[in-house]
This record gives structure tokens, sequence and C-alpha cells, in this order.
């Protein structure tokens, strides 16, 4: 083998190795990257999907109005907690996206979402509403908090995404 024959076999061999290694960090990247925050509470298209899915799948424990349970701190009797509000005198906001969306998704999952043992009334999602249901629902959440309020609960999901 002449030594241009070479030379065009090994030019050729570093531009396939370039490629696959270009092409694997890529899609390093882009499987295992997180999904955004898409909880826009002034997108008024999203905030009124959000609106519909709450009032048939969350407004029967959360209350119609984000209000949640009556008691809502006080155990049931049979050792739960009831449904939490949603609106400004709850706790929703003391939580990042991250963790909202994962809890409406997957419920409450003790040692991820709650402390160990934890038992709850509270369902999993994932497999009645779609990722895009779950965002919106939470838009339409945020919403009805005050400027102030969501602003804070931005901040706390830019620090734990």
């Amino acid at each position: 083998m002449n030594p241009e024959s070479r030379n065009k076999i090994g030019i050729s061999l570093l531009a396939i190795t370039v490629a696959l290694l270009a092409t694997a960090i890529i899609a390093a990247l882009w499987f295992d990257r997180k999904p955004p925050q898409r909880a826009d509470p002034n997108n008024t298209q999203q905030v009124a999907h959000g609106q519909s899915i709450y009032a048939q799948r969350c407004a029967a424990c959360h209350g119609i109005k984000l209000e949640g349970q009556p008691d809502w701190r006080t155990r049931l009797a049979n050792g739960r907690m009831p449904a939490p509000p949603h609106d400004a005198s709850g706790h929703t906001w003391h939580h990042p996206d991250s963790i909202l969306f994962g809890i409406t998704k997957h419920g409450l999952i003790p040692g991820r979402y709650a402390p160990p043992n934890y038992q709850s009334d509270m369902p999993a999602f994932a497999n009645t509403l779609s990722d895009e249901d779950i965002w919106a629902v939470l838009a339409y959440i945020k919403s009805s908090w005050t400027i102030e309020i969501r602003k804070a609960q931005k901040e706390l999901s830019e620090k734990r995404p």
C-alpha cells in the first residue's frame, strides 16, 4: 500500500471517529437533560387548560377554589393528612417545580417526596395525565398566587431544578 492510500485511510478513520464521538456526546446530553420548567402562570392558554384539568382531576380533594380540605393540618382518623390547599394559604409554593411535578406525576413517594413510611391519598397521575397536562395544572395553581409568592417560588425552583 502506498503512503498516499494510507493517509487517505487514516484521515477517513479519524473523521469517522470524530463523527462517532460527537454523536455520542450529543446523545448523552440529549438523554440526560432535565425537563424544563414549563408551568407559566402568565400563559393564559396554559392556565385555562390547567384550570379545566384541575376541575376534573384535583378539585374534589383540593377544593374548587384551591382551598384544600377543612383542617388540612390535622391527621384524619386513618392517620393520613387531608388534601392541602394550593392557594397562597397552603405550602405548595414552598416547593420547587421539580418536586411539584414529581408529586403530581408519581404521587407522594415515601423517602423521595415524603418521609419514610408516609401514607397518602394523593394518587399518581403518570398514567392519566401527560407531562404537558401536569405543567398546565401547575401553571393554573401558580396563577392564583401573588406576584411576591410567584417570585419566591420561582427563585426556589431555579436553585433546585
